[in-house]
């Protein structure tokens, strides 16, 4: 495992790190001693940072993060996120009473005194117009409730409004072959600024394994069913906001471009790291084996510039046309 900074926080982090959304829900069932399983993968691999949220299976993802914690003596980064309690995603939502009542939450599950790293979770895009919003949070800092706190954004200008607030630390984005938009219009002014960058989404919610075909099924409680036209929450989280047919044309246009012993997901997790203004990748996993799989990506080599060149190209014309100017 190779190691980046994660901005301005003193911390070194795995490029692929460990993304908990699968094993808290919303991508069909899962057992939580397969969940212990692929956590423990994650860290035998020598991934040291966690990135996981109160809402995922309604606290169970940070329950077991913090499961995970007891039983190992590795220094583990957790970060955690807020605001996707509220029914309805407004700026008022984010109260002072709600932000403190949230990280007592996750205090609570997570088994600790300080949360390590609180990102807003994807707020609308108003609040970042709202400074004493930041400024509640510098104040949760300064109570020794949080180390350090970032956002995660649905959009590029989101993420930019974000960075000019001085203590946000980190930017958690969709960034993938099917989402380019990031590097960019946000990369060079958070290199800039020193902000970290978690790439979320990096698989395309699956579609970047290879492994999706016409006619896969998915339960009804994965969002990949639920949320494939944005009935539940943004389009974009769910394929990357691709057309799910498009998708599946595209990835067989990529797949042509694999070297040898290299899986369809190890090149997708591999075209991210090719951009050094990205801290990690945040993949999840609900078995050991697809962790395990994931997290010897860094091991491989760097990617041509022509491979780099033809993965842009499929881009520009399957998908920009689709995604580009949403996000």
């Amino acid at each position: 495992m190779n190691y980046r900074p994660l901005g301005r926080t003193g911390w070194n982090v795995a490029e692929i790190s460990f993304g908990a959304w699968a094993i808290g829900g919303a991508w069909g069932s899962v057992s939580d001693a397969e969940s212990l399983a692929a956590l423990d993968a994650a860290i035998d691999s020598g991934v040291n940072f966690i990135d996981t949220a109160d809402v995922y299976g309604d606290g169970r993802s940070e329950r077991l993060v913090a499961q995970l914690k007891k039983q190992r003596k590795d220094e583990i980064i957790v970060a955690t996120k807020a605001g996707r309690r509220l029914p309805k995603q407004t700026v008022e939502g984010y109260s002072r009473q709600n932000l403190a009542a949230w990280i007592e939450d996750s205090l609570r599950n997570l088994s600790t005194d300080a949360i390590d790293l609180l990102q807003l979770h994807c707020p609308p895009t108003a609040l970042y117009d709202h400074a004493e919003i930041f400024g509640m949070l510098d104040d949760f800092v300064k109570a020794g409730k949080l180390r350090f706190y970032g956002v995660s954004v649905e959009k590029v200008e989101e993420a930019l409004k974000a960075i000019e607030y001085p203590n946000v630390q980190t930017v958690q984005i969709i960034f993938n072959c099917f989402r380019q938009r990031p590097a960019e219009v946000f990369f060079p002014r958070a290199k800039q600024k020193k902000v970290g960058i978690l790439a979320r989404v990096p698989l395309a919610s699956g579609m970047l394994t290879g492994k999706l075909r016409a006619d896969s099924k998915f339960a009804a409680d994965d969002h990949r069913n639920f949320n494939r036209h944005g009935e539940a929450f943004d389009v974009g989280e769910t394929f990357s906001g691709v057309d799910y047919n498009t998708g599946l044309a595209a990835v067989e246009e990529i797949r042509r471009l694999l070297p040898a012993d290299v899986s369809m997901t190890q090149f997708a997790l591999r075209w991210i790291l090719m951009f050094d203004a990205v801290s990690c990748a945040i993949p999840g996993g609900k078995r050991p084996e697809q962790v395990k799989e994931n997290c010897r990506t860094p091991e491989l080599p760097a990617l041509t510039p022509k491979t780099v060149a033809e993965v842009h190209r499929i881009y520009d014309e399957r998908i920009r046309p689709l995604v580009h100017n949403r996000w």
